[in-house]
């Protein structure tokens, strides 16, 4: 008995013990403010795509892409394409096949391009459609393509980018080579241009061409020179905009840092060192060909980006985050870290990158770049993926990633893979919440938290809802902690729903309790290894309040089309200005009498409206987006 006892008081001392570990670790707080009046600028909504998946309805994407190494050889005429080193240098029908095109309509021109972008525009997606630019594509689909019958030969046919004659309806197949500036006019005549409703939005110039040489070695068996892939850009740019004059150029299409740096050591690259790295090189010259075209030939800087950190798993073997399914705590570590090589100079990456480059700080690096070589250039990453779909890790690093594209003015990124359990969570605690489509904000403000190691923190506003605050809050602890958040400024927000991802389960939970807030403050604990997306009310006029108001403003923001629509109810004489975010009044009206509607089309940036009648006044945020 005594010796049970003892057992016992052993046992309740341990039990001790841990309940006293644990109240420590959940009290060490994380420590954030939210400014939502400071660093605004519109987040783009461009930025939740993925890579050609027609099942990502759940996460509500915004954006999709066909690309990839299968691109670099699609004939659009007949919808061949070559596999390259990816699969035996294999010509096939590969592309239909996997879209679920077969039969007679497998021949269609263009049919991989047209039924990628029909479900574009069911899901009201932006679509970005590969051209090729290694010069030959894929003339049959008779199967493996020897090294003797390297392009340019009969299984090849050469790609024109301006075909210098008329152009036909039907894409004549008997002839040697396919044009680029005829694919558009085919898909123009189809959809219209790329201002219209239907009309593709974007032209990606080719995929990875520093790889060529080793993807491609049929096609492009010597490595590729800046010089040509510049040429090639600048040719490809100003052919599809004699076209599409106001579609967008993405270019560069790099795979990695590698490339980032010297075009993969490209063989004339020394004739360009002088600018540092050939983003700045490649920049620079499109701008230089963009000024003798009188035209601007690339709207988007197109990155891809598979980190290259590294963490030990389990046998304490060093594996690349980028694994997929790897989630041993020393690589879940590693991969919730590497975000940081985003923008953080203090943060060092254990890979060559971090060795070598650090402080990377892409983000501002880049940003810093495209001001100085090639000023109002877009950023888009068309390739990313952190690995760790299947666990919390992979939500976290990609929650972070979506977080800084809206924080640092991405314009455009899509996943590479589909979008599948945690990180499909991820994707939806931005664009499917409450699974009625919710969103994050499109507004976005500043927000900072103590660690950046332990913790990150987004925050918007929303354009469209004058009463909402989003704070996404990312615990990468492995303990619980308090979260004290303090919300600067003079509006007064009272209450908080949570949707939360915690790491036991991919289902976004939504907390059926209100969290009260007191004097612009909240407390709560944020689980170990956790999402938390917040959503903030203040109080506002209720519907019946405001429609007794005199004057009545209301403003609808239309991210896809760059207009606004500015409602006013007013009794005589009134006026709206539309000031930017530098006080300048950009657009002003003046005698407004009784109800009516105002279509604004501005630059992209963030504007407010002003309503005047006698004393009384008005006022909301726009967003415009192009």
């Amino acid at each position: 008995m005594k010796a049970c006892l003892t057992r016992m008081s052993l046992l309740l001392l341990i039990v001790m013990i841990s309940h006293c570990t644990l109240i420590a670790q959940t009290t060490k707080p994380i420590i954030v403010n939210v400014f939502p009046e400071k660093d605004n600028h519109p987040i783009s909504n461009y930025i939740y795509g993925s890579n050609g998946q027609s099942d990502d309805h759940q996460e509500n994407i915004t954006a999709r892409r066909i690309g990839g190494n299968r691109l670099t050889g699609y004939n659009w005429e007949n919808n061949a394409s070559n596999a390259g080193t990816d699969y035996l240098n294999h010509s096939d029908d590969y592309l239909p096949w996997v879209s679920g095109i077969t039969g007679a309509d497998a021949k269609k021109p263009a049919i991989v391009i047209t039924a990628f972008h029909d479900t574009s525009i069911a899901m009201n997606c932006y679509s970005l459609v590969t051209l090729q630019a290694a010069g030959y594509v894929a003339g049959d689909i008779n199967g493996t393509v020897a090294q003797s019958e390297t392009a340019p030969s009969v299984r090849w046919k050469e790609v024109k980018f301006s075909k210098g004659s008329a152009f036909l309806t039907v894409p004549d197949t008997s002839d040697m080579f396919v044009a680029i500036d005829e694919e558009v006019q085919f898909l123009v005549n189809k959809y219209g241009h790329s201002n219209e409703p239907r009309g593709i939005r974007g032209y990606e110039i080719d995929n990875e061409p520093g790889l060529w040489s080793s993807t491609h070695p049929r096609i492009h068996p010597a490595q590729p020179t800046v010089a040509e892939y510049i040429s090639r850009s600048s040719a490809i740019a100003r052919s599809v905009k004699t076209v599409d004059p106001n579609v967008e150029m993405f270019g560069g299409v790099m795979y990695g840092y590698n490339e980032y740096l010297s075009f993969q050591n490209a063989p004339d690259w020394n004739i360009y060192k002088s600018y540092g790295t050939y983003i700045n090189a490649y920049l620079s010259n499109m701008k230089d060909s963009s000024d003798k075209a009188e035209k601007r030939l690339l709207d988007v800087l197109d990155l891809h980006w598979y980190p290259e950190a590294q963490g030990a798993d389990r046998n304490g073997s060093l594996v690349r985050i980028t694994q997929s399914q790897v989630a041993d705590s020393g690589v879940a570590v590693a991969r919730e870290q590497a975000p940081r090589s985003l923008w953080d100079s203090s943060y060092k990456e254990n890979s060559w990158i971090g060795q070598y480059f650090s402080p990377v700080a892409l983000l501002p690096s880049l940003k810093a770049s495209i001001s100085r070589y090639n000023p109002g250039t877009k950023l888009a990453f068309t390739e990313i993926n952190y690995g760790g779909d299947s666990s919390i890790s992979g939500a976290i690093a990609m929650a972070d990633v979506l977080g800084l594209f809206g924080k640092y003015d991405v314009y455009f990124s899509s996943y590479w893979g589909s979008l599948v359990s945690y990180v499909s969570s991820a994707y939806k605690l931005y664009r499917n919440f409450d699974g009625a489509t919710s969103t994050f904000g499109n507004i976005s403000c500043q927000a900072t938290v103590g660690d950046p190691a332990a913790a990150s923190v987004y925050a918007a506003t929303n354009s469209n809802d004058s009463s909402s605050l989003h704070i996404m809050l990312i615990n990468k602890g492995f303990a619980a902690s308090n979260c004290n958040i303090t919300i600067n400024s003079s509006a007064q927000y009272t209450t908080a729903e949570r949707y939360s991802l915690f790491s036991n389960s991919p289902e976004i939970i939504h907390s059926k309790s209100v969290y009260p807030i007191a004097s612009n403050s909240l407390t709560f604990i944020a689980d170990p290894q956790s999402i938390t997306h917040l959503v903030l009310k203040r109080n506002v006029p209720s519907k019946v309040e405001q429609e007794k108001q005199i004057p009545l403003l209301n403003c609808a923001s239309d991210l896809n089309g760059g207009v606004s629509l500015i409602y006013y109810r007013v009794t005589s004489n009134a006026s709206v200005r539309i000031v930017d975010l530098n006080g300048k009044v950009v657009k002003q009206y003046e005698n407004l009498n009784d109800s009516g509607h105002i279509n604004f089309a501005g630059a992209s940036g963030i504007y407010e409206v002003i309503l005047t009648e006698g004393l009384q006044m008005a006022h909301q945020k726009i967003v415009i987006t192009h």
